[in-house]
């Protein structure tokens, strides 16, 4: 059994809600508080989240993180 963990993170808009909400619909979870935060290089806000997900798999740096 392994504990997976991902940083989701993209522009503040809709598409940063779908890409948790697809996360959670795939069995992944909530782990702390999401972060906004101003990229200055674009001009933009970002949000991030991060998620967790336990597998009953061994942890492989070449597995697909968002597949699973």
């Amino acid at each position: 059994m392994a504990k997976l963990y991902r940083l989701l993170t993209e522009e503040d808009t809709a598409a940063f809600c779908h890409k948790v909400s697809d996360a959670l619909a795939k069995g992944w979870e909530l782990y702390g508080s999401p972060a906004y935060a101003y990229e200055a290089a674009n001009g933009i806000m970002r949000c991030a989240q991060a998620v967790t997900k336990d597998v009953p798999a061994d942890y492989s740096p070449d597995m697909k993180l968002g597949q699973q």
